[in-house]
């Protein structure tokens, strides 16, 4: 009969499919990383265009809001003179400004021009302990002609759910879905109120402009590219430790082989049979 065959004696199944898990992992982090690399970059550009826009004149409110407003365009600071529309001002729920909750308030302003443009008139703090309570009434916006300066924003994206009005408050601003609510046609994006003359009430504070500072993406991407190398090298040393133990399986059977095929051979040669009485010739009776 031949020697038994080792059941495990080609791993190479094992090791592909350890393989394609790993570069499948692999893949997976690699694509976080660059995903991080990304927002990254989305995140220096935005901050570019924040300086670059702080470090310009106020500009007029026709020369900019005549288009539909991109991220280029936002943080642009703009003027526009108009008359507020209290009786269709809505409450945006759930925002947060620095590292506060609570809630905003938007309000339509006709402009001089013909044209209506929504104004996110500033922050309310959610009081501590509540879970964003509606307030009773919305603070009024100032009478008559008034004169606003602020941010250009654009439209916020999401849901129906979430950029249509319901019941006077909405969670996103957007003046498409506001505007087709109301039954007037909006400018496209709305203004971040940073002034307004006369002074208006009710103690909404100004809502902040984004932090000038990268975030942790950096740190995230270089996360991700690690994991990626610990997976590659940690196929590396689990192949590298089957191996190492397939020889040591290997040594000990053959060892004990050897052992085996030693002990069943004898080297002794067989003892002759002795009888229990020894004879001898000269003392046996004679007939």
């Amino acid at each position: 009969m031949g020697a038994s065959r080792d059941p495990d004696s080609k791993p190479w199944a094992r090791w592909i499919m350890m393989g394609v898990f790993v570069v499948a992992l692999a893949l997976l982090f690699v694509r976080l990383g660059e995903w991080q690399l990304d927002r990254l970059d989305q995140r220096r550009a935005r901050n570019a265009v924040v300086v670059e826009h702080e470090n310009k004149p106020v500009a007029d409110f026709a020369s900019v809001m005549n288009r539909p407003i991109t991220e280029a365009d936002q943080w642009q600071r703009v003027r526009v003179t108009g008359t507020f529309d209290a009786s269709h001002q809505l409450l945006v729920r759930y925002r947060s400004n620095g590292d506060q909750t609570g809630w905003e308030v938007v309000t339509p302003l006709r402009a001089t021009d013909g044209r209506t443009v929504l104004v996110d008139r500033g922050f309310a703090p959610r009081p501590p302990g509540q879970d964003f309570p509606p307030p009773a009434a919305l603070p009024a916006p100032p009478s008559g002609q008034v004169s606003v300066v602020g941010h250009v924003r654009r439209n916020e994206q999401g849901a129906d759910n979430a950029t249509v009005p319901l019941e006077g408050s909405v969670r996103l601003i957007n003046s498409v879905k506001i505007g087709e609510s109301m039954g007037v046609p909006l400018v496209d994006g709305y203004i971040g109120l940073l002034e307004v003359q006369p002074a208006q009430s009710g103690g909404l504070s100004q809502v902040e402009p984004p932090p000038l500072d990268e975030g942790p993406h950096l740190s995230y991407a270089l996360q991700w590219f690690s994991f990626t190398a610990i997976a590659a090298i940690g196929l590396v040393i689990l192949i590298r430790n089957d191996v190492r133990d397939r020889r040591k399986a290997r040594a000990r059977r053959e060892d004990a082989r050897a052992a085996a095929a030693s002990g069943g051979e004898s080297h002794d040669a067989p003892l002759a049979a002795v009888p229990d009485h020894p004879t001898d010739s000269s003392t046996a009776p004679k007939e």
